[in-house]
């Protein structure tokens, strides 16, 4: 029953944690406070958390989604052609796909940005939950080596890193100015300029 209590505010601490859309620990620093303070063994924690952790960014995305559609009419065209330019090559799919599951960047702010544009979610929720199956269990095991670590750690962590404060500024500032951008304009330009570089 404990470890049942303790397996259920695990998950609920990582869904919410991964509803920030910035400054949020990663998650895999709540596996090992999880780890070396709970009975709950590391596969359950691994598995629970980054299924926790997707269905967390999911919904921040889905947020984001709702908040773009009450933009401006023009703020939401410059999403929509965002989006058409994104979706209407494969390779743009695959590096997506490739981001959301491999990338050392935060994803928070990807998921907010990709629920902005209102591209489909869950491919890339997908392929984040595998991505961070595999990060975790790294993680995870190597938490042996690590005599103690709290919540507090985890948060102090991401507060006070210099680096860590710039890469969520900067990507928060990328996230407000996306729908600003004229992507047809700048598309369309770049169209014309490969069309008249193959002349």
């Amino acid at each position: 029953m404990l470890m049942a209590s303790e397996l259920i505010l695990f998950v609920l601490v990582v869904f919410a944690i991964n509803l920030l859309p910035a400054f949020g620990p990663p998650t895999w620093s709540i596996i090992v406070v999880a780890g070396l303070n709970t009975q709950i063994p590391y596969p359950v924690l691994v598995v629970c958390g980054a299924a926790a952790a997707a269905s967390g960014r999911f919904a921040l995305a889905t947020v984001f989604r709702f908040w773009g559609s009450r933009i401006s009419e023009r703020l939401r065209g410059n999403l929509a052609a965002a989006k058409e330019a994104f979706e209407e090559k494969r390779r743009n799919w695959l590096l997506g796909l490739g981001l959301f599951a491999l990338s050392p960047l935060p994803s928070a702010q990807l998921f907010a940005a990709a629920g902005m544009a209102g591209v489909r979610l869950l491919p890339f929720t997908l392929a984040f939950f595998a991505g961070r199956l595999v990060s975790y269990s790294i993680y995870a095991g190597s938490a042996h080596l690590i005599e103690s670590y709290s919540m507090g750690d985890a948060f102090r962590e991401v507060l006070t890193s210099p680096l860590a404060i710039v890469v969520q500024v900067a990507l928060l500032a990328g996230l407000a100015i996306l729908p600003r951008i004229d992507w047809a304009r700048l598309l369309g330009r770049q169209q014309e300029s490969d069309g008249n570089s193959g002349e």
